[in-house]
Parts: structure tokens; C-alpha cells; sequence
């Protein structure tokens, strides 16, 4: 598809192409206008909480707060790849070349406490985000050349490369209110309730146990079409539990309004409670079109010891995948092949052709074997020994020298090979603390034959969050989300800086030219064939380094509520992705 030239302002922007949806639009289609206002949807987290900041490195914060309480110059549509349409900014303007993209500022735009959202907010916000904030502010930030104002209510960011996401993701900050923290070290974890020009305004805070949000009823944006049919609960509230044991009995006891399960054997035999049976419980299963992500046991390359490829594989072969999704789950869920399975970015196993290999060529003698030639995951056994696998994870350990010296597994020098699994107690938002510590018990058993016997620590949420933003372990659960428009993030997940820097998604510590080249490519991209052909590339890059041992993903998700919540027909590309549930849901009418 050809670049995209705006020649006046216009009401959104996309990454390639068009918005699908044109000026003057009644509503976002998976959006219901004629939905119902009114009730509380009470929602659960694992863990706890300490923090009202989640801008920043220090401190764990409450789920919620960047969603309900802040806004953006402009709002995703979770129908559409990467499509932006103005939210507190009234359109946007962006140069052929797209070297810089002009917002302006809607006149009505107000924060909570009734005050003006000004572009001195909004300068303030980018420029404290991007020199103060988290380290996912600071990529993007470090290519702005300029930011200036334009008109009394207009502001251009000019770039100092060219890179066709910029102009989005400069649509996409969180803008504060400059007063409320000018004079404070914005770095500096808080629970001082932020004030925002979202939909709603923090009601009442339990530190580390629950926060609610109230619908503001003097919000700016009520009547904007965009917003027509979201935001339709009165009330928000999130509680936090030890684990998700305690929460999955907090919701069949209906203390809880939504359930999402992720084990599809759960889901065939463990919800036929009371609730489900008296119709107080619904169980839906919404389909996706998202990228599977990544989601298993990541080995951190900055320990020596999984510095090696053939280390890593050996790891790989080594846990069952066959046996222990048979066990935990049935069977039924399919395996993560590559970052992107479960869509049309994926890699395919084979060969690298076309384009894909040309992005790779140059790096060929830097890669491991697979990447270009084609990787696949071993299939594993029924039974809990793999006896092939054994063979081949003790050849690949040779290769890498170490062998098995009275038992346990040392180099030539003798020193054993050990390392420690560091597991958050309190699960993670994809897998209850149990579940993953039982898949980890049957790993560490499997890996008994090689004569390697790793440790396994469990933390809270706290401690595990300080250490893996600062890379202290050897393995741990890993969890990243991706989408159907990868771009400059994917340098915070992937990329070289996160080697040393903190609070990166690298928790791997790769050091990839080609993953980099692979991203700039993707960035550079002027159509839709060169830029699929830049993630796979990059897929490629990924899956075979070898650096998580993945697990299963589901191609729907199953989510068991309350039966008074309701939906629309409608779902959007991304299913059940943040910005549909709660946003677009409802309590039934009394």
C-alpha cells in the first residue's frame, strides 16, 4: 500500500493505508451506544501493590490507574492493526515523509479538577516521560528532534530519523497535569492519586490490597462519538489476592465479577460450581486474532552458563512439553511455535525466502544453526522420560563441555552446573503461582538424568519485581504480550541497551545486530510485504536464539462472569485485549 500522505488534518491515522473508519463516525464498531450505565464490576489482580505512578521504574503499581484515569492525544482502535483516532487531540497532521506529526489540541479537553488540558501539560508529560520515566518511554523519545508549538492549541513533534511508527506512538503518551508534580523527583514511587482527564478518578485506595475508580460524571469526553458505548460502570474495582487459587474461590464465592482461565482442562472440569449451575455464571469463549506472544521459562544469557546455544536447546529438549501439557492441561492447547504464532506475522519453520533472508544474509555467520536454514521445537513424549530428548540434550551439553562427573554436570574444570528458577509466588497475569510451579517441578525432575539439580526460589511480587528489572537470576517465568503492529517497542524488549540497562523486557540479555537490523527494517518498511517480511525475519531471530523454553497459548479466551455483565456482538480483531473488557462491557438493565 502506498505511504500515507495527510494534506489537511484529519481525524486518525494508521500505520499503513487509511483508518477504516471515516470522518464523522458514530462509534467505534465493537462498541454498543444503546449499552446501559450504571453498577460495579469488581475484578481481580494477583499479588499487591505500592505505587499510583505507573509511568515510572521504581515501585509495583495498581493495575488501572494508566487505563482509567489518564488519557492520550489519541486512542487505539482494537479493530484495526494500528489505527489511532483523536481522543484529546481534535486531529492530526503528519508530513509525506512522516519526518513530523502535528496534534491539535481539542478547546473542550479538561482534567478531572475541571482545569484546561494545555499543551504545557502536554509538553511537560513527554518531556518528564521521556527523560524520567520508564525505560519504554525513552526509545521513542530519544528520536524526537523538536517539540514545539505550532498555534494556541497546536504542537509538532519533529523526528531526527524517519521511522513511520513515530507519529502513533507520539499520539499515544500519557498526558499529566504539569502543577501536580512540578517541583517533586518524578522518579520517586508515589501514592499520591494522579489527576487525569480519563473517564474515571480514583475513588478510594487499600494499599496493596484494592482500589477503586469512579466514573467521573463531569468527564470532558462523554459526549465525544468515539467514547459512545464505553465506560458504562459507575464503578471499578480491583482486589488483590495472595495467589490465584485465592482468587479463582473469591470469584466462585461471587466476590468476584470476572474470571478469565487460561487452561483449557480447567475450563472442561472445573466450572460446573454452583454459580455456573444456578445461571449466576456465564462462560463465554471470545476469539482472537492477536499474536500468541511469548510465554515460558526465559534463560538470562548474562549468566555464562546460558551464554551457549546449545545449552539453551538442551533445556528446550529437556522440558517434556508433550507430557506436561497432557498433564496440566489436557492436551488441548496448542504450543507456542514462534513469538507470533497465531497469526499472518509468524515464521514459518522452514527455510527463510524472499525478503526474510535478505534481512538475515548479512548477519548469517552470527546466527544460530536454524535461523535462516529453519527451526522447529522438539515434539516431545507421552510418558514424563524422553529418552531421545536425553540423548540429545547430553550431546549438545558435550558439545557446549560439560559432562557428567559423578553424577552431576560439570565442565572440564569441574565446577557443576547450576542455576537457580526464580518463580513469583503470586503467579502472573497469564499463569497462577501453582500452575507454574508445577510445570517447573516436572522440568527440574526431567532434568535429573543429566545430573543437573536447579534450585527453585519463590518470591513475592515485590522482591521478584526488583529482581528482574534488574536481570538478578539465571530463569525465570516470562510473559510478553505482543501485537499485530510491532515497532519501535520491540528495541525495549529485544534490544542491545537492555543488556545493561534496567527495567528493559530483555530479560534474556540478547545482543542481536540482526534482531536490530530486523526492528530498523520494520521501521523503515514502506509497505505492508516488507514490513511482514521484517517481523518474521525478526520472529526468526527470536525463536531460534532459543532464549524461552515456551509453553501453550489459547486461540480464544475463556472468560467465566457474572451473568448481569453483557458485551457486544461485535469483537474486535484483538478479542479480549485491554480496551474491551471492561471498557465496552455492561450490567444487564434491572
Amino acid at each position: 500500500m502506498p505511504l500515507t500522505t495527510l494534506a489537511d488534518p484529519a481525524h486518525g491515522i494508521a500505520i499503513y493505508g487509511e483508518p477504516a473508519l471515516e470522518p464523522g463516525f458514530a462509534h467505534l464498531p465493537y462498541a454498543d451506544p444503546e449499552a446501559p450505565q450504571g453498577g460495579t464490576i469488581r475484578l481481580a489482580e494477583p499479588g499487591g501493590f505500592d505505587s499510583l505512578k505507573p509511568w515510572i521504574l521504581k515501585g509495583n503499581p495498581a493495575w488501572g490507574v494508566g487505563v482509567h484515569v489518564t488519557e492520550a492525544l489519541m486512542m487505539r482502535s482494537i479493530d484495526e492493526p494500528f489505527t489511532l483516532y483523536g481522543l484529546l487531540a481534535e486531529s492530526v497532521d503528519v508530513a509525506p515523509d512522516r519526518s513530523w506529526v502535528e496534534f491539535t489540541l481539542r478547546p473542550e479537553a479538561r482534567f478531572s479538577d475541571g482545569s484546561p488540558v494545555t499543551l504545557d501539560d502536554v509538553i511537560w508529560s513527554y518531556e518528564t516521560l521521556g527523560t524520567q520515566g520508564h525505560p519504554r518511554y525513552l526509545g521513542a523519545w530519544s528520536k524526537v528532534e523538536t517539540l514545539k508549538k505550532t498555534g494556541p492549541r497546536s504542537i509538532r513533534f519533529t523526528f531526527n530519523e524517519i521511522d513511520r511508527e513515530l507519529p502513533l506512538l507520539m499520539g499515544m503518551r500519557p498526558i499529566l497535569k504539569k502543577s501536580q508534580w512540578e517541583g517533586q523527583d518524578f522518579t520517586q514511587s508515589s501514592l499520591e492519586p494522579p489527576i487525569g482527564s480519563g473517564p474515571y478518578v480514583i475513588e478510594s485506595v487499600d494499599p496493596g490490597r484494592s482500589i477503586t475508580f469512579r466514573r467521573n460524571p463531569d468527564y470532558w469526553g462523554a459526549d465525544l462519538p468515539l467514547n459512545a458505548g464505553l465506560y458504562n460502570f459507575d464503578a471499578i474495582r480491583y482486589d488483590y489476592f495472595a495467589d490465584g487459587n485465592a482468587m479463582f474461590e473469591a470469584f466462585k464465592a461471587g466476590e468476584v465479577d470476572v474470571w478469565r482461565e487460561l487452561s483449557a482442562q480447567k475450563w472442561q472440569t472445573e466450572f460446573d460450581f454452583p454459580a455456573v449451575q444456578r445461571g449466576d455464571v456465564t462462560l463465554s469463549e471470545i476469539p482472537q486474532e492477536r499474536p500468541s506472544g511469548i510465554v515460558g521459562l526465559v534463560m538470562n544469557t548474562r549468566n555464562p552458563i546460558f551464554d551457549d546455544w546449545r545449552v539453551r536447546q538442551a533445556m528446550i529438549e529437556m522440558f517434556n512439553f508433550r507430557f506436561i501439557n497432557r498433564v496440566l492441561n489436557g492436551g488441548n492447547d496448542p504450543r507456542i511455535t514462534s513469538y507470533f504464532s497465531n497469526s499472518y506475522l509468524s515464521m514459518d519453520e522452514g527455510p527463510a525466502t524472499g525478503r526474510e533472508a535478505e534481512l538475515l544474509a548479512p548477519h548469517a555467520d552470527t546466527l544460530p544453526p536454524g535461523t535462516i536454514e529453519g527451526y522447529g521445537l522438539p515434539e516431545g513424549a507421552e510418558r514424563a522420560m524422553d529418552r531421545p530428548a536425553i540423548r540429545r540434550a547430553m550431546k549438545l551439553m558435550e558439545d557446549a563441555g560439560w559432562t557428567v562427573q559423578d553424577g552431576r554436570m560439570a565442565d572440564a574444570d569441574g565446577r557443576p552446573f547450576e542455576f537457580e528458577i526464580l518463580l513469583n509466588q503470586n503467579g502472573s497475569a497469564m499463569r497462577s503461582g501453582s500452575e507454574v510451579l508445577q510445570m517447573v517441578n516436572i522440568f527440574v525432575e526431567a532434568l535429573r538424568p543429566l545430573g543437573i539439580r536447579p534450585n527453585v526460589t519463590m518470591l513475592d511480587s515485590a522482591q521478584f519485581v526488583q529482581r528482574t528489572n534488574n536481570y538478578a537470576f539465571d530463569m525465570t517465568w516470562y510473559e510478553r504480550g505482543l501485537s499485530l503492529s510491532p515497532g519501535n517497542e520491540q528495541r525495549l524488549y529485544w534490544g542491545a541497551s537492555g543488556v545493561s540497562d534496567p527495567g528493559s523486557r530483555n530479560w534474556m540479555g540478547m545482543d542481536s545486530p540482526a534482531a536490530e537490523a530486523a526492528i530498523d527494517a520494520m521501521a523503515a518498511a514502506e509497505d505492508r510485504d516488507d514490513y511482514i517480511a521484517a517481523v518474521r525475519a525478526l520472529d526468526r531471530v527470536l525463536t531460534a536464539g532459543r532464549y524461552v523454553i515456551p509453553v501453550n497459548y489459547s486461540p480464544v479466551s475463556r472468560l467465566a462472569h457474572a451473568t448481569r455483565l453483557e458485551y457486544p456482538d461485535h469483537i474486535p480483531v484483538y478479542g479480549d485485549w485491554p480496551g474491551f473488557m471492561p471498557d465496552v462491557w455492561w450490567q444487564e438493565a434491572n
